[in-house]
């Protein structure tokens, strides 16, 4: 199976439509699929439903399709420093549904591993569990606890960004960039995977791949990139 695509277009190329819940993977600017989520701008689908941790920053990441008007809904668990989608939000032109980070990041990988549901403490008591259901069970220590349901996710299509890949799509991330982009490359439908580095298949050390080949459906390679900062600090200079 060639899983080779010779750029993002091409890699998504039958997939887009509009109405379709896509998980990115990426923390702020730490790991986002910025050539995939440009290629998903520049082809004009509308109403979507974004699972990610946040969706970047201005103009940045899911920042482009904010600016938009191409996302419908974002499932996150931080606006960040994204002043778009605050005001969006504050406007009610962008449905969101919050949710705790470790939630969400499990309810991806539930999807991934084919679990509709789960209980979790998190949220018990908060405006998090408003309209879900709750149950009793007892705690490690044997006290009774309420916990909540919260739901897997089963996106459409993923969208991934990875330091290095073989040609059979086994993945390695880089350090923290590998972040959200695991359990978001699970629960996708079709996993579609940008690189900065493609080598050939049996180059890679079994031990060391992150994400398996099986997840995967489509690679593109999406180097050179910039290295963009979200915040950029600075001292003084010393004097002499």
């Amino acid at each position: 199976m060639n899983k080779l695509y010779p750029s993002a277009e091409a890699a998504l190329d039958g997939l887009l439509k509009d109405g379709l819940l896509i998980a990115s993977g990426g923390f702020g600017l730490c790991g986002i699929p910025e050539r995939l989520l440009d290629a998903v701008r520049d082809s004009g689908v509308k109403d979507l439903t974004f699972a990610s941790n946040n969706a970047g920053i201005d103009n940045e990441g899911i920042g482009k399709l904010l600016r938009t008007k191409q996302v419908k809904k974002m499932i996150s668990s931080y606006v960040g420093e994204n002043k778009e989608f605050e005001r969006q939000f504050l406007s009610g032109e962008l449905e969101v549904e919050f949710c705790p980070q470790g939630t969400l990041a499990e309810r991806m990988r539930a999807g991934g591993a084919g679990i509709p549901g789960f209980y979790t403490k998190t949220g018990v008591g908060t405006q998090i569990a408003e309209g879900k259901e709750t149950k009793v069970f007892p705690d490690p220590n044997g006290a009774e606890q309420e916990y909540v349901l919260e739901r897997g996710i089963f996106a459409d299509l993923a969208l991934v960004k990875a330091w290095k890949a073989d040609e059979s799509g086994n993945v390695v991330f880089r350090k923290t960039a590998r972040n959200f982009n695991v359990p978001a490359a699970t629960c996708g439908k079709v996993c579609i995977v940008e690189v900065e580095e493609i080598v050939p298949t049996g180059s890679l050390d079994p031990d060391h791949i992150h994400l398996p080949g099986v997840y995967v459906q489509r690679l593109v390679l999406g180097a050179p990139y910039d290295k963009k900062i979200e915040f950029v600090t600075t001292r003084e200079r010393e004097s002499a």
